[in-house]
């Protein structure tokens, strides 16, 4: 039996978005036609997306994909272009680009003319500095607009961007910033969190002492952020021109958590970001002209990259910088409704908090505008569709999504089209060949395996920062199934095409045989309205003899106790919505769960705590949100093996 439906399509979406005319065009029946046309033939497909939004380069696009080996592949080699050009191209220099907001300043705007004239501005005082094709400029700052500039400044010069958000620690900042060797770093000197102001004034200073390539440091202030740049950068009478590089040319070099080593200096070209970006926003979001776009993120996480890559659309961004919980969890919703936002997206977290602290988002304010949530991070529990269907609306579209740092975009996402059924994501994008597998490498349906994507697409690494034979590249994703993409995630796709995440594979529960992902079982302990957040792991016994140990640490709403009651009445949801073999051994109450700076929780690395591994070697501390939520797990563990607890 099917799912329950919590969205359907209205008739403009099933009639008339890019992706119901993208489907008329080809003569696909329905969106699952679509997808198999898309992926038939995936140089056909992406040559057509090249035609469609009329992709301004230089040289022949006849050559789509010079090579199909993963890795190596080689998407138009025989292309120039340039991905800010086509964020500035055909735009209304008044109409309305990037609204923008923080926790100590209300909301405000650019139009297109004033970000054009910034971006010129930081792009001639750049050049001035020296920086020109193939150098890396760093970026320590916050999500505003003068941040948008500078990233777009610095990628027209033919540079490469790099960031990390201010709330990042030195050290973790060196981890990345010391890979690629800028020439330039941005920086600012705090940033307000919590209605707190926190100096980094040290932080930028270890920064340049660590940093022996740097050239040039400029220093935003906290204070009064906006005289800085314009001090550092002045207007200029300079038109704002692009450099058009090879389709490969670095484009961003963004980074892998680096919770248990060295984070990947993960490298993406200026076209595969541009051609997936104007197919996920376009297609997969249906932008259409007017439409404002809010996505909850930091600096250092890719979901900045990808809320970039909305100015591809006809639609404009909203960018907040600060705490989503300060000075209430309604922070976010009023500003969705003071910027009249129409497409939301934040992460599964966040809405499941709203959930546990009975957070009522259209009470009192006005979300007339909001037609769309969108969710990523995390597996969305069950009972969030029902929760967004409820509390803005039948006709307010939720998509959660799948994807990450590594492609810059998404490998199963939403689709104006079809349905949303209660826990599944929508659909496999247009042009990725995602599948599920087993550990045969046979592809199976209706069953969960391991998420591969079978042949190559745009936006997957060039490759990885000073990785020579793209070795670590290779590990990374070929190793499983040489010359297929293993994302390490667990995944099932239905016999209607949409799709269930159950977690990474690398953090199974595995009990008598029987393999589960933590999603399934995340989602029926958040369904408790006692219980706020939660991390399970299953420790396989010493020496591979006997039953596995496996507990599940909560984090119980503020008022509430984990009382034998309601661990009893946790089993029994466990047991009813998974199976009776994942009841955990132990319940544990903590004060929160670990997590990385993305919002990533530390199941592996808590596992291996329990397996006794030093803690130096399971997590690195400055990689982490709560590093003193991991530092319970340490002392925990130690007791446990001790003897001293469950």
């Amino acid at each position: 039996m099917n799912p329950e439906i919590v969205w359907s399509p209205p008739p403009e979406l099933l009639e008339r978005s890019e992706m119901a005319q993208l489907a008329a065009a080809v003569g696909a029946g329905d969106y699952q036609e679509l997808w198999r046309w898309s992926v038939a033939d995936v140089e056909r497909f992406w040559r057509l997306l090249w035609d469609r939004y009329e992709i301004v380069a230089d040289g022949d696009p006849s050559a789509v994909l010079g090579s199909r080996q993963m890795p190596g592949a080689r998407w138009f080699p025989d292309t120039a272009l340039s991905y800010p050009e086509h964020v500035f191209r055909g735009k209304d220099e008044s109409a309305l680009a990037v609204q923008f907001a923080t926790e100590a300043e209300p909301l405000a705007s650019w139009s297109w003319g004033e970000l054009r004239q910034r971006t010129a501005a930081v792009r001639a005082g750049l050049r001035q500095m020296g920086v020109g094709r193939g150098d890396r400029v760093a970026a320590y700052l916050p999500n505003t607009p003068w941040t948008l500039a500078a990233f777009l400044a610095t990628t027209s010069l033919g540079a490469t961007w790099s960031s990390c958000s201010p709330d990042f620690g030195a050290r973790t900042v060196v981890d990345r910033f010391s890979q690629i060797e800028p020439r330039v770093l941005l920086a600012v000197d705090g940033y307000d969190f919590g209605g707190r102001r926190f100096d980094r004034s040290e932080e930028v200073a270890g920064l340049e002492a660590a940093l022996p390539s740097l050239e040039r440091t400029v220093r935003i202030a906290a204070s009064d952020p906006d005289a800085s740049w314009r001090s550092a950068f002045p207007a200029t009478g300079e038109p704002l021109e692009f450099e058009r590089v090879p389709f490969d040319h670095p484009l961003w070099i963004v980074y892998s958590s680096g919770t248990t080593g060295a984070p990947k200096a993960i490298v993406h070209g200026h076209g595969g970001p541009l051609l997936e970006h104007l197919k996920i926003w376009r297609l997969h979001h249906a932008l259409q002209p007017g439409d404002r776009v809010l996505w909850t993120t930091t600096t250092g996480w890719i979901m900045w990259n990808y809320l970039a890559g909305a100015l591809l659309s006809p639609a404009s961004i909203v960018l907040y910088e600060g705490s989503l919980t300060a000075p209430s969890r309604e922070a976010l919703w009023d500003l969705a409704a003071a910027a009249e936002v129409n497409v939301l997206g934040t992460g599964a977290a966040y809405i499941h908090s709203c959930m546990s602290a009975e957070v009522h988002p259209a009470a009192g304010r006005d979300l007339g505008s909001l037609r769309a949530v969108g969710s990523t991070g995390s597996p969305l529990a069950p009972e969030a569709y029902s929760w967004v269907r409820a509390e803005l609306g039948p006709e307010v579209w939720l998509s959660s999504a799948s994807g990450g740092t590594d492609i810059a975009s998404a490998f199963i996402a939403g689709c104006p089209t079809v349905p949303v059924y209660k826990g599944e994501l929508q659909a496999r994008c247009l042009g990725v060949d995602v599948q599920a597998w087993d550990e045969s490498g046979d592809e199976v349906r209706e069953a969960v395996g391991e998420l591969v994507v079978a042949q190559p697409m745009p936006s997957m690494p060039v490759g990885f920062w000073n990785d020579p034979g793209d070795e670590r590249y290779r590990d990374s994703y070929f190793s499983t199934f040489p010359g297929v993409w293993r994302h390490g995630d667990w995944l099932r796709i239905t016999e209607r095409g949409s799709a269930v995440i159950y977690g990474r594979s690398d953090s199974t529960i595995n009990r008598a045989g029987i393999r589960m992902g933590t999603a399934e079982i995340y989602a029926a302990v958040l369904a408790a309205p006692e219980i706020e957040d939660a991390l399970v792991v299953d420790v396989p016994p010493e020496g591979g003899l006997g039953n596995s140990w496996m507990a599940l640490f909560v984090v119980v709403r503020e008022g509430e106790e984990l009382t034998e009651e309601l661990s009893q009445e946790l089993r029994r949801r466990i047991k009813s919505d998974c199976s009776p073999r994942h009841a955990p051994d132990a319940i544990v109450a903590v004060a929160e769960v670990p997590r990385t700076l993305t919002g990533k929780l530390l199941e592996v690395p808590v596992k291996k705590l329990l397996m006794g591994w030093d803690p130096d070697g399971v997590a690195n501390r400055d990689a982490l949100a709560n590093p003193a939520a991991f530092d319970w797990f340490v002392d925990y563990a130690r007791r446990r093996a001790a003897g001293g607890e469950r």
